[in-house]
């Protein structure tokens, strides 16, 4: 089994010994080919072939996502060409498996999902079977919509900056505040950009701490989860978590945000590093006159009072905010879409009756 030709695609699939297989190239018309594995130096068996290397080991953590765009443009230029294309790694199971699917996802981005192109290319080749992290980069991929440049979407961005968070949390240390991605601080998305019906204030001062596009869903555990967690699970989330925000920044880099400085977002104080950020602790208020306890975080996660662990974990507490909604009366879709995101709303805020629709305004 060195090689395997996809499925109504002039496209082969297969490990590193497909390349000493001179006839089989030769009757497949192989003009490009792609190597995902790392190495020294390519030898005279590429010399024939138009040739990309994508330098990657076959383990979960490797960022194969951020070559699917190059990967894209080398296999169809090869088929543009009238040529074949033999994408290999070294057993053509798993690196060589996550380009093909890449591949077929961009090409039918609406018409396939990474599970139906995997199963197309195990119809010729059964042992396909790309790595955990890769299908998870797959599925992101497709979440995103398979887009030429995969670096400037906010998915991508965020998922870059999760493994920074991960390997540094790994590493018993808090993440650099450079590698730390602040919401606010990018161009929201077209879906995230109207207008905003709803605000969670400091229930002190009434100091405005995020907006809905900020609020990292997560949904409860099921009965199985919940009978294998040694955390009995809470009828209500005692926290709402939240993506990295602007304000954040004295709590989660202290030492970067001396007492003394009157402006936080001094460019001083953004240009400085934090040597010793804690893992873990106390987010403020940015009110500096009230300056009150309003949640706490934890880089390597905590687990929710539902049952549910949220890795990282940035949470303002129900019992120190508000959530106020600012929607007109029939704002249904408001609560509709903050109980999409995970978040169980209390009788004060569930659009049972007029009444409730006109208050405009619960505790969480």
């Amino acid at each position: 089994m060195a090689m395997n030709r996809i499925p109504g695609e002039n496209i082969y699939i297969g490990g590193f010994l497909s390349l000493k297989n001179k006839a089989a190239l030769s009757r497949a018309n192989i003009t490009h080919v792609v190597s995902v594995l790392r190495m020294q130096h390519p030898d005279e068996t590429f010399a024939p072939f138009k040739h990309l290397v994508i330098a990657v080991d076959d383990v979960g953590d490797e960022n194969l996502l951020e070559h699917f765009a190059t990967a894209n443009a080398f296999i169809q230029s090869g088929l543009d060409a009238g040529g074949g294309v033999l994408v290999h790694c070294a057993m053509g199971k798993s690196r060589s498996a996550t380009i093909c699917i890449a591949y077929l996802l961009h090409r039918e981005r609406n018409a396939l999902t990474p599970q139906d192109a995997l199963a197309i290319l195990r119809k010729a080749r059964p042992l396909c079977e790309p790595n955990e992290g890769f299908m998870e980069q797959l599925s992101l991929y497709h979440q995103m919509g398979c887009p030429d440049d995969v670096t400037k979407h906010p998915l991508y961005q965020r998922w870059l900056y999760r493994r920074e968070v991960e390997e540094s949390v790994a590493c018993g240390r808090a993440p650099e505040m450079n590698t730390v991605l602040f919401e606010d601080e990018r161009p929201l998305a077209a879906h995230e950009s109207g207008e905003s019906t709803t605000e969670i204030k400091c229930r002190k001062c009434r100091r405005t701490l995020a907006t809905a596009p900020f609020i990292v869903p997560h949904e409860q555990q099921n009965q199985s989860q919940q009978k294998k967690s040694k955390v009995p699970a809470a009828p209500e989330c005692a926290h709402i978590f939240l993506h990295p925000l602007t304000w954040m920044r004295p709590s989660l880099f202290p030492s970067s945000y001396p007492p003394t400085s009157s402006d936080p977002s001094s460019p001083s104080n953004l240009d400085s590093q934090s040597e010793d950020a804690p893992l873990s602790g106390r987010l403020t208020c940015p009110n500096t006159v009230c300056g009150s306890n309003v949640g706490k975080f934890a880089w390597q996660g905590m687990q929710c009072s539902c049952g549910k662990w949220v890795v990282p974990a940035i949470g303002v507490a129900k019992s120190r905010v508000d959530v106020v909604n600012k929607a007109p009366k029939g704002s249904g879709a408001t609560n509709s879409r903050l109980g999409g995101m995970g978040i169980r709303l209390p009788p004060g805020m569930r659009s049972t009756s007029a009444e409730e629709s006109e208050a405009g305004r619960g505790h969480l």
